[in-house]
C-alpha cells in the first residue's frame, strides 16, 4: 500500500508548474523537500542533485519537466518543448507534421495558467481554446482565453492536481511521479545521489547530466534513471509492474545492470516487460500490415551513454502508463508500490 506521505508529497509537486525551459521555481520547491529530509543539495544548469551521506553507492535520475506553454508574442502561445528544442525555423523539417497533429487536439479546453519561471509566481489563468499549425514557422500555436495581456517568455503550465483513485493515480505524471520517489527515497534513510533534470522533453537533460559525471564522477559510473513508461491501454499497462530495457533508439544499456534489475524483479515476485521487445513486437505487426516501423523509443540514459564514451552507463526503471503526454495520465497502485520497492533495494535502504 502507498504511504500517505508519498500521496501528500505527490500531490504537492503535482500542483507546482515546471513547464521545460522553465523548470527553476520547481528545482526551489525539490530543495525544500530534499533538505528537509536531510539531503545536501546543490544545483547546476539544468540540473539539481541531492546527496546523501554515502553518495557514490546508489545513483538515481529523473527528469523533472513537464510539458506546457511558452508565450511568444502577444496572445500567442507555442508548444514549449518545440521552442525550448530550437525547433521553430523555418526548414519545415524541424517537428514532424504527424507528431504535431497529435498534439493539436490533445489539450483544447484544458485550463492553464502563467507563472513567473525564477520565482514560480502565479500570473493568471485562462483555457485553451484552439490549437493549429502554423505554416510558417512549423510550430503549433494555441490561443487562450483569459491570458491576453501575458508577456513574451513567460511559462504556461497546465492546471492539475493528483487524482487518487481505487487503484490508480492520475495527473501529468511524467515524470512528476519519479521526481516524487527519489525525494520520498531521503524520508527512508536514501544514501546515495538523485540528480534531477531539466529540458528532457526537449532533448536537452543528458547534457547536464554529463556535464556532472565529467567533473565529478569516478570510475563506475552505474546510473539509473527513472521515468514512466507509455501504453496504449489500461490493460496493456497493467500486464506488468515494471518496465525495463536492454537499449533504445539510441544505446545499448549496461547489461550486467540490468540483469540486476530483472533478477530483483524475479526474486521479489514483480511482473516485468522489456519495452524494445515489446516495441520490436508491435513493429513486426505494423511490418505485416504494411505500416512503418516506428521507433523503440529515446531515453535520457540512452542518449548520456552513446554520448559519453564509456564514462556513464546503466539502465533504466520505469512505471507503465496510460494517457501518455495529457493531464490524465495514470498508473495503476501496485505498479507504483512495485516501482518504490525496487528502488529501495537497490539502493539498500
Amino acid at each position: 500500500m502507498l504511504s500517505d506521505d508519498f500521496i501528500d508529497l505527490l500531490k504537492l509537486l503535482v500542483r507546482q508548474p515546471s513547464v521545460v525551459g522553465a523548470e527553476h521555481s520547481f528545482f526551489r520547491v525539490l530543495q525544500r523537500e530534499l533538505e528537509e529530509r536531510g539531503a545536501k543539495v546543490t544545483w547546476y544548469e539544468g540540473l539539481l542533485v541531492a546527496q546523501g551521506s554515502d553518495p557514490m553507492s546508489t545513483m538515481f535520475s529523473a527528469h523533472i519537466d513537464r510539458h506546457g506553454l511558452v508565450c511568444t508574442g502577444p496572445n500567442e502561445f507555442q508548444y514549449a518543448a518545440f521552442v525550448s528544442a530550437n525547433r521553430t525555423d523555418l526548414l519545415n523539417n524541424s517537428v514532424s507534421e504527424e507528431l504535431m497533429s497529435k498534439i493539436t487536439e490533445r489539450f483544447n479546453h484544458e485550463d492553464v495558467y502563467a507563472y513567473d519561471p525564477w520565482s514560480g509566481i502565479y500570473r493568471g489563468k485562462g483555457v485553451i481554446k484552439h490549437a493549429y499549425i502554423c505554416e510558417f514557422r512549423n510550430n503549433l500555436i494555441f490561443e487562450i482565453d483569459g491570458l491576453e495581456d501575458v508577456v513574451a517568455g513567460t511559462p504556461i503550465a497546465f492546471k492539475d492536481k493528483l487524482d487518487v483513485q481505487e487503484d490508480r493515480l492520475a495527473g501529468q505524471l511524467d515524470n512528476v511521479i519519479s521526481a516524487a520517489a527519489l525525494v520520498h527515497l531521503f524520508s527512508l534513510g536514501f544514501k546515495g545521489t538523485a540528480f534531477f533534470t531539466a529540458q528532457e522533453e526537449a532533448g536537452k537533460s543528458w547534457r547536464y547530466l554529463l556535464e556532472w559525471f565529467r567533473r565529478f564522477g569516478g570510475s563506475t559510473n552505474r546510473l539509473f534513471v527513472v521515468d514512466t513508461s507509455p501504453f496504449p491501454s489500461t490493460e496493456a499497462a497493467n500486464k506488468q509492474r515494471l518496465v525495463l530495457r536492454e537499449k533504445d533508439a539510441n544505446a545499448t544499456f549496461n547489461k550486467e545492470t540490468t540483469q540486476l534489475i530483472e533478477n530483483l524483479c524475479t526474486q521479489h515476485g514483480m511482473s516485468y516487460l522489456y519495452k524494445n521487445r515489446y516495441a520490436e513486437a508491435e513493429n513486426n505487426k505494423r511490418e505485416a500490415n504494411g505500416l512503418p516501423a516506428s521507433s523503440i523509443g529515446s531515453t535520457e540514459l540512452g542518449r548520456i551513454i552513446a554520448a559519453s564514451n564509456g564514462l556513464v552507463d546503466g539502465t533504466t526503471i520505469q512505471i507503465p502508463t496510460t494517457g501518455y503526454h495529457t493531464m490524465h495520465e495514470s498508473a495503476s497502485n501496485e505498479s507504483v508500490e512495485a516501482f518504490i520497492k525496487i528502488l529501495k533495494i537497490v539502493s539498500n535502504t
